[in-house]
């Protein structure tokens, strides 16, 4: 069996305002726990590029790491384009669809070289068996299994890893083992909101799942007291990663 690392998943704020001074002003305010940020579409094009380098640098406290999260979809040449651009930014990593195909998220990886790795998005967070049948156009009965089955095309396609909610996140491990990366978003706090997203984990669960990384949202900047918040995904993070140390020890 390959190795699975068990060090605890790093946890990437998600960047979801509308201007880089509320992007600013969020990073300073979680403080030095917040090394790790998400850039979307909203911020991404609210702000342009310019963005990227401006949350990496602009707390003054260090560099931190950004996830260009803009799910690229497009042919294979433009979606390389974008992919080396986004490196040449300073992402350190960036998503694309899998349903753009083998051919689309080689182009990525090609793009994006050494400094950016690319993640594939498998399946949304925000969908459920039936609404995903009614993309794929037949019914879906387990949302793992194509969970499962676009990972393979991610980790041909030669991508560092992909993007799958913490319910499948252990099947995707045990399936790869160390050869992807995965990263989990829609992770909430328990007793947190789900709010648009339909399957949810904790950062316990996500982290004893596997996950390399976690994107946490409004369960910590729309927190009364984000940088507490922060802190409590931290621990849960250490708490899920020792869970995942004994399951593989006993």
């Amino acid at each position: 069996m390959a190795h699975v690392t068990t060090a605890p998943a790093r946890a990437i704020v998600a960047l979801d305002v509308p201007s880089v001074a509320d992007a600013v002003a969020l990073v300073v305010r979680l403080g030095a726990a917040c090394n790790f940020v998400k850039v979307g579409s909203e911020l991404f094009t609210a702000a342009g590029p310019a963005v990227i380098d401006a949350v990496r640098r602009g707390a003054n406290d260090g560099v931190r790491d950004v996830f260009l999260d803009l799910k690229l979809h497009d042919i294979p040449n433009t979606v390389r384009a974008a992919a080396r651009c986004s490196a040449a930014l300073g992402a350190r990593l960036l998503s694309v669809h899998a349903t753009g195909g083998r051919t689309m998220i080689e182009a990525a990886v090609e793009g994006a070289g050494e400094r950016c790795s690319v993640l594939v998005v498998t399946v949304l967070t925000s969908l459920d068996a039936t609404t995903l049948g009614e993309v794929w156009g037949r019914p879906v009965r387990d949302v793992s299994a194509e969970v499962l089955r676009l990972s393979d095309v991610a980790r041909h396609a030669g991508a560092r890893g992909v993007v799958c909610s913490g319910s499948e996140a252990a099947a995707v491990r045990a399936r790869h083992g160390a050869a992807l990366e995965i990263l989990v978003p829609g992770v909430r706090l328990a007793g947190g909101a789900t709010h648009d997203q339909k399957r949810v984990v904790t950062p316990a669960m996500a982290a004893s799942a596997g996950a390399t990384y976690i994107v946490v949202g409004r369960t910590v900047t729309g927190a009364q007291d984000p940088r507490a918040a922060m802190d409590e995904v931290v621990v849960e993070l250490g708490k899920g990663a020792e869970r995942r140390k004994e399951g593989k020890e006993g």
